[in-house]
């Protein structure tokens, strides 16, 4: 028997995970607590520490969860690479943001490869976790591998499985959403299979790496694309005067043919907003236009102005102009019940309503603070009295931990993005909410200006 395949089946294998992030940390506690040893690598210092003190950064791993791997002596962190010497496996769950011109950014897999290359060994499994183009894995991965000396198939394997953490889901983590495999050839996908068998309940191989890279690409895809769609269709639905979320729901009824997608201020999370730009950017390259792409883009990256003209419009009615109003943010993560900021809407429509001279506060149960340009924004208590001293509440996020109807009450108006205000009977004389056909947007929608998603600032 292969000796890769003998140390997977007895748990003797030692498993690196190079990114100790929303992907890496977790993955490396299933492998963990499936009896293997595995070596943390990440370059923050700070990360390191944490977990040496038994702590837990990411929301969706208790501290006991760190503190029992460690104790067994089945976890260890380090920023040092030369631990990769002594890996059977290695798990690459760096970042994979897109730069300024939203071209991907895959610097720190090739570091990463960089640095697995200087202590590449016979009988490795290498697997790529991170987001990213097809033929990344086979065009860029494997050459570097082989400057070595080593051959992908018969010295070493290689393999891509992309990553499916959705934060703050109850329901499904890393141990039972199904993993997809898929190798540079046979061999290795079915070692790949194998080592994830081990703490992942279902595992899909595919073909090949490229086919593996897709099928991320279309999940993040779809939901852009269906998303942009119902952004649209709010914005229909305000025109014609329609509440686009009894549409919606009305329409899910029908058991076949429909999924339910909802309105929001914009895309958020360090998936769905980038993912599908990598797909677009590969395709760019082989003269095929992803007009798909481009409209979702172009329709979800103009929520956030719309809000913003939803805030305006309202304040107009209590005949006050956004500079100089109080107002206050409900939600500033990207979506409800997590800690994770990254490319939420909420802080383009914060950046927004402070271009225009409001005056800003924010309140979030999981974000105690939050930097916003060169400034640095603390979560202030949401208390009826405090709510009272604004002039507009929006609220961004609908975390469960908020009373929407004590919100409501305490408020002289409410920008609800959300639907949060739908069981709500009284007060809606202070209520503007998102596609429920009482706003009228204020620009075109041909109107290149309001694309904040090319207008990121550097405090994301």
């Amino acid at each position: 028997m292969n000796a890769i395949k003998s140390k997977i089946e007895n748990r003797q294998a030692t498993a690196a995970v190079i990114g100790l992030g929303y992907v890496g940390l977790p993955l490396a506690m299933e492998i963990a607590a499936a009896g293997f040893k595995v070596i943390g690598i990440d370059l923050d210092q700070s990360k390191i520490a944490t977990l040496k003190q038994g702590r837990s950064y990411i929301q969706d791993v208790p501290d006991h969860i760190i503190v029992d791997a460690v104790n067994a002596g089945k976890f260890t962190a380090t920023s040092d690479f030369s631990a990769l010497k002594d890996a059977d496996t290695v798990s690459i769950c760096v970042p994979t943001p897109l730069s300024k011109s939203r071209d991907p950014d895959i610097s720190f897999i090739l570091s990463a490869t960089e640095e697995i290359r200087n202590y590449l060994h016979p009988g490795q499994l290498i697997v790529l976790e991170s987001t990213t183009y097809p033929g990344t894995t086979d065009e860029l991965i494997v050459p570097e591998l082989e400057i070595s000396g080593l051959k992908v198939g018969s010295d070493f394997y290689v393999a891509f499985s992309p990553e499916r953490i959705d934060p703050g889901n109850v329901s499904f983590n890393t141990h039972n959403t199904p993993k997809i495999v898929g190798g540079i050839t046979p061999e290795c996908t079915e070692i790949a299979r194998l080592f994830y068998s081990a703490f992942i309940e279902r595992v899909i191989p595919v073909s090949s790496t490229k086919c593996a890279e897709m099928v991320k690409l279309l999940e993040n895809t779809f939901r852009s694309v269906n998303i942009g769609m119902v952004n649209e269709l709010a914005m229909m639905c305000d025109v014609l005067g329609v509440d686009v979320y009894e549409v919606i729901d009305a329409a899910a009824t029908k058991p076949f043919g429909f999924s339910a997608f909802y309105p929001g201020p914009g895309l958020g999370g360090h998936c769905i907003p980038i993912d599908p730009h990598y797909l677009a950017w590969k395709l760019k390259a082989l003269n095929f236009q992803a007009r798909f792409i481009g409209l979702a883009a172009e329709i979800n990256g103009m929520m956030p102005t719309l809000v913003a003209s939803m805030v305006s419009d309202g304040l107009n009615r209590f005949s006050k102009s956004v500079r100089d109003s109080k107002i206050l943010v409900m939600g500033v993560a990207y979506k409800k019940n997590v800690s994770d900021c990254r490319e939420s809407p909420a802080l383009d429509v914060m950046r927004l309503l402070t271009d225009k001279g409001a005056k800003l506060s924010y309140n979030d149960p999981f974000v105690p603070s939050l930097r916003l340009g060169t400034s640095v924004l603390q979560s202030i208590e949401a208390t009826p009295a405090e709510i009272a001293k604004h002039d507009c509440v929006i609220i961004l996020t609908d975390h469960s931990a908020y009373d929407v109807r004590q919100i409501v009450a305490s408020a002289k108006l409410v920008i609800d993005t959300r639907n949060s205000t739908k069981d709500l009977h009284e007060h809606k004389d202070r209520i503007i909410k998102l596609g429920a056909g009482n706003n009228v947007p204020s620009f075109s929608t041909h109107d290149d200006s309001h694309d904040v998603v090319k207008k990121k600032a550097a405090s994301h």
